[in-house]
């Protein structure tokens, strides 16, 4: 989603297709009931999105919507095509398909969705994800898979957080992704549950790498290919009426993921996973949102991780860290990471709004446990309000960073 990262692009791309499904159903929510697909209440008539813009510019009338309620296993499908750029793939064209449907006519029933796109690019890449995220009656149980393959070249720089712009060169792998969890619910917004986490990289190699020196890469321990495979124990609270755009509540995943050389991983090793999010209203107004968020990934014990799995800026599951960095700009075993962001509204029919950021990350200093030096990020932003009725944003972010770092970050969808 980011100008500086090339596998965000296909987020962006996927992030389309939910809100095409979502334009579909919301349209004929608007019509049936005081509540849309998302638990919220309708806008009010004043409110404008940029569908009513191009309605107003093509004089158009609404198109009349003959559903007659929420349908229990109706499929709701979305096509679309797009091109792209960022530094690192050059131009892009892409192709997605999303499919969204309901296995309940609840009215708190959450919707499942399908989502895939492939994505090739001017520098001969390949990306190919495949997200499912499947909510059974009654939200008793959520099923999440992310699959992905990717023929993906990536900058590097080494270990630790003291690595120089100098120190940046190019690896080149195909990567397989094959992530599956299922999930039951506990109490209320609380959910547990396990599943198997298979990634596979192979016909690694490194392009131009600095002469007479050896690479972060090369010390840690040069292979063609790379092997994790073990299970994954989560722990959810959710509480968002909208995780589209957020505007209350509180979020919190832990994510416990050991990896066992009898289940085909290359060694044993274990990592951990908390990401903490928590929304608060200011000024009693909804347009007005502080919204922080804690990030950190952890290498457990004297675990030893595959070189390209270990934590690293922009590789959370979808790409966000890092706002003023390039993705892969730091990487080490363990990552601490911050981040506030304040969010207000521009345009009182909430066409247009703004956002503040600034951010934080602290990485160990080589192979140690020690955290060392912090990188801070900062910028600003537009939200261009997309779909009023499940209020997804188009989000256009300035990002800078240290030495020179900066950067455009675009999004579908609030950062987090």
């Amino acid at each position: 989603m980011f100008l500086k990262k090339s596998i965000p692009i296909i987020f962006l791309c996927l992030a389309v297709c939910t809100l095409l499904t979502a334009q579909q159903l919301q349209d004929s929510a608007e019509q049936r009931s005081a509540y849309t697909v998302n638990n919220t209440l309708p806008a009010t008539p004043a409110q404008q999105d940029i569908k009513d813009v191009v309605k107003k510019i093509f004089k158009s009338n609404p198109a009349v919507d003959d559903e007659t309620g929420q349908q229990k296993n109706k499929i709701y499908n979305s096509f679309f095509p797009m091109a792209g750029y960022t530094l690192q793939t050059g131009f892009a064209v892409i192709v997605s398909e999303g499919l969204a449907f309901y296995t309940d006519t609840s009215r708190d029933q959450k919707i499942s969705s399908i989502l895939t796109s492939v994505a090739y690019t001017q520098y001969h890449q390949i990306l190919f994800p495949m997200l499912a995220n499947f909510w059974t009656k009654h939200n008793q149980l959520n099923i999440v898979l992310d699959y992905r393959f990717i023929k993906y070249p990536s900058t590097t720089y080494g270990l630790g957080a003291r690595t120089t712009d100098d120190d940046a060169y190019t690896l080149n792998y195909n990567y397989v992704k094959l992530h599956q969890t299922i999930q039951a619910k506990i109490y209320r917004n609380l959910y547990a549950g396990a599943g198997i986490y298979y990634d596979h990289i192979w016909n690694i190699s490194e392009v131009n790498p600095p002469a007479g020196v050896r690479t972060s890469f090369q010390k840690y321990g040069v292979s063609q290919t790379e092997t994790a495979s073990g299970i994954a124990l989560k722990l959810l609270y959710d509480s968002r009426i909208n995780q589209i755009n957020p505007g209350n509540g509180a979020y919190a995943n832990i994510v416990y993921r050991p990896n066992f050389r009898f289940m085909g991983s290359d060694n044993n090793w274990q990592s951990l996973q908390m990401d903490v999010r928590k929304y608060f209203k200011l000024f009693g107004s909804d347009k007005n949102i502080l919204a922080l968020w804690s990030f950190n990934w952890l290498t457990l014990a004297k675990s030893k991780p595959p070189y390209l799995l270990l934590p690293s800026t922009g590789w959370d599951d979808f790409y966000n860290t890092g706002r003023g960095y390039i993705q892969s700009r730091f990487r080490a075993k363990d990552m601490i990471y911050a981040e506030a962001e304040y969010r207000f509204g521009i345009a009182s029919n909430g066409l247009l709004g703004g956002v503040v950021f600034g951010n934080v990350q602290s990485f160990s200093k080589n192979l140690a446990t020690q955290l060392a030096v912090l990188a801070p990020g900062f910028g600003a932003g537009l939200r261009v309000k997309l779909n009023k009725f499940s209020n997804t944003n188009l989000c256009i972010d300035y990002g800078f960073g240290m030495n020179g770092s900066r950067g455009v970050f675009l999004n579908l969808g609030e950062v987090f």
